[in-house]
């Protein structure tokens, strides 16, 4: 038995992916102090009782300014054109208030999720303002006991063609925006908008996360201008693209292309499975196609790749519960994962969207924060399978929620 000093709170026979049989996490200040089989110390101990640990689920890619609009959308939204009008005509209505009411009512399920660290995306313009920018900044704020909230501030409707839009975006940067994003495929000048934003990225010093694309036309795409502005501009490991569906729609030779050519550039890859296979492929009478980008293949080619929630119950993906364990259910279901695969499935809501974020703090290691969720299973290979209840979480040291178990009643009991 190991003698440690004095610590505030030691978990008992927790599970790590990395560790053959269950071992002990010992904290002090909130902080992992030390990781080893049965550490002896006076502290309060919370026995895990071999079930899995994790450093918590992170979400790269979300929008809480534009979750559970469901009940004021009262028609039909065929296409991401259409989802697009119909958001754009309500945030003229959105205040602060109701901004962040709806965003805590998700970042409140994500975090009973397990999710624990959060990209979120805050749309910049002349319509909404600064408001729901301001409502995100308040959420981050008064969530940091339970969540860490990163706020991606981007023009959705276009940048060069959009008078005002540019002020704001660099009012918000100045305020608090964390990184900046981009949606070159909504502007008249696409390179324009692109060549702007990394400018903007490099001004403020933050990492860019762009909308890339979102269709499936092979023929014409943005991605070439991402990874040369990139390599240009020494950007490497700080770029993301999101959506990125034409990727699902390139024959093999040209993917291994792709692929080589992310790589190269340190461009990360973020797959949105409910937004993506809601509304790619609507077009189609029969055999329709999934336009989901395979980030599980691409990771294994180097290439980092987060899977993520995008949006909640709102006009672009009408479904939704914050949960990332879910969500990569989900994309292993639809990208046909094989068991071996799992694993990797699992690496894309935690371990990799921690590369993507540039997190050196993430993980169950000595010294990093005591962020820690346990999942009802004691075998890591069955987490993405079987979709284990989260049944309790931690923020640097301090539990933020605890999920009961279900009881069965038998007769006779």
């Amino acid at each position: 038995m190991i003698i440690q000093s004095a610590f505030d709170l030691i978990f008992r026979n927790a599970l790590l992916r990395s560790s053959a049989a269950p071992v002990d996490i010992g904290v002090k200040g909130g902080r992992i102090a030390a990781i080893e089989p049965q550490l002896a110390c006076e502290a309060v101990e919370v026995d895990l009782g071999g079930h899995l640990a994790l450093p918590g689920f992170i979400d790269t890619h979300i929008h809480l300014d534009k979750a559970c609009l469901l009940d004021r959308c009262g028609h039909h939204h065929a296409s991401l054109g259409d989802a697009i009008r119909a958001v754009s005509a309500m945030k003229r209505d959105f205040t602060v208030e109701d901004v962040y009411a709806r965003g805590a009512k998700v970042l409140e399920r994500a975090i009973v999720h397990g999710t624990t660290r959060m990209r979120t995306h805050v749309e910049i313009d002349p319509r909404i303002g600064l408001r729901s920018f301001e409502a995100v900044k308040a959420l981050k704020r008064d969530y940091a006991w339970a969540i860490d909230l990163s706020l991606c501030v981007f023009p959705q409707e276009g940048l060069t063609n959009d008078p005002g839009a540019e002020d704001l975006l660099i009012q918000s940067l100045r305020d608090g925006g964390d990184v900046i994003g981009g949606c070159s495929y909504t502007d008249t000048d696409p390179g324009a908008h692109l060549e702007r934003i990394f400018d903007l990225a490099q001004e403020f010093d933050v990492d860019i996360d762009l909308h890339l694309d979102f269709d499936l036309d092979p023929s014409w795409w943005h991605l070439d201008e991402v990874c040369r502005q990139t390599e240009r501009r020494n950007y490497h490991g700080r770029v993301a693209i999101g959506h990125a569906t034409k990727l699902s729609a390139l024959p093999p030779e040209r993917m291994r292309a792709a692929t080589a050519q992310l790589a190269r550039a340190g461009v990360a890859v973020t797959v949105l499975p409910a937004t993506d296979l809601y509304l790619m492929g609507r077009e189609a009478t029969h055999n329709m196609p999934r336009g989901l980008t395979l980030a599980h293949k691409l990771a294994g080619d180097g290439v980092v790749c987060s899977v993520a929630t995008n949006n909640v119950l709102n006009p672009f993906t009408p479904f939704g519960d914050a949960s990332l364990l879910r969500m990569a259910n989900f994309y292993a279901n639809v990208a046909h994962a094989a068991a071996t695969d799992f694993d990797t499935c699992l690496d894309l809501v935690t371990e990799q969207p921690a590369r993507l974020m540039n997190l050196d703090d993430y993980g169950i290691k000595v010294g990093n924060p005591a962020d820690l969720i346990v999942l009802d299973t004691t075998d890591s290979r069955f987490a993405v399978a079987e979709l284990p209840d989260v049944v309790m979480g931690f923020k640097r040291g301090r539990q933020t929620f605890e999920r009961q178990r279900p009881t069965l009643f038998r007769p006779g009991t």
